[in-house]
């Protein structure tokens, strides 16, 4: 196991659509290590951070992400977050990760009751995260979206709890960084594009940093979150687990 290097876990949901591009930018770009977990295996394989990518998983149907919780493999993710471990949703993954309960609130039809794709602009609302220690607070970014169901929702008390607990991970904004209507590309509320849990480990978000992580694309804005992930997972993963097996060659020697 290199020391320097961490293994991202894709899930793959019939319907998924971006799990390859996830798996080239952890793998080829960032020159980690990378694999894909079969929505019905039961076994997250020791990785070290799982990442449930874009899609139309079954196919959307009876609601975005409804069926995809409770394929067996979301079993395991929900017992690697509560553990702690490092979960990232993407578009669809982000619609699962509230469905599964491991997030608040729930995603609409977009506003305007049209599929919405192109470019956004962001403002990292939360840079002490670890998907985004690598960012500036205020900071605006660009990354593509992609979807009809992004309309972020939650009751007034639970929108309260976010806000104050610096849950809200980016905004959309103008160019800017004002947050405006027109920088809302699916009529959101409070124009959230992303949202982490309070144990801080569990991140979901309707843009698509894995998009803008490649400079053939023209954007790179996406690199730095998976480098945030790669960074916080080899001080603290990596290290955790290299000092369990240092104790425990200690006591084999006693």
């Amino acid at each position: 196991m290199d020391a320097d290097r961490v293994t991202f876990g894709v899930v793959v949901f019939p319907g998924s659509n971006c799990d390859h591009d996830t798996y080239y930018v952890c793998k080829k770009i960032l020159g980690q290590e990378a694999v894909f977990l079969w929505h019905k295996e039961e076994d997250l394989r020791g990785v070290d951070a799982v990442i449930l990518p874009g899609g139309f998983s079954y196919g959307d149907y009876l609601r975005c992400g409804a069926i995809a919780r409770f394929s067996p493999i979301m079993k395991q993710v929900v017992r690697f977050a509560a553990e702690g471990g490092t979960v990232l949703g993407i578009c669809n993954g982000f619609q699962i990760l509230l469905e599964a309960g491991l997030l608040p609130g729930v995603l609409l039809r977009n506003a305007s009751l049209r599929f919405v794709c192109r470019q956004v602009r962001v403002r990292v609302e939360n840079a002490v995260t670890r998907f985004t220690g690598l960012y500036t607070p205020g900071e605006v970014v660009t990354f593509p979206v992609a979807h009809g169901d992004g309309n972020y929702f939650t009751d007034p008390e639970t929108l309260a709890q976010l806000n104050a607990r610096d849950q809200i991970v980016f905004r959309y904004t103008d160019a800017g960084g004002n947050v405006t209507p027109e920088g809302n590309p699916n009529g959101s509320l409070e124009n959230v594009a992303a949202v982490i849990n309070e144990q801080g480990n569990v991140l979901g978000m309707m843009p698509h940093p894995e998009r803008a992580s490649d400079p053939v694309l023209g954007m790179t804005d996406g690199q730095r979150l998976f480098r945030s992930m790669i960074q916080w997972c080899i001080i603290n993963v990596r290290g955790e687990r290299q000092e369990d097996g240092q104790c425990q060659t200690l006591a084999q020697q006693k």
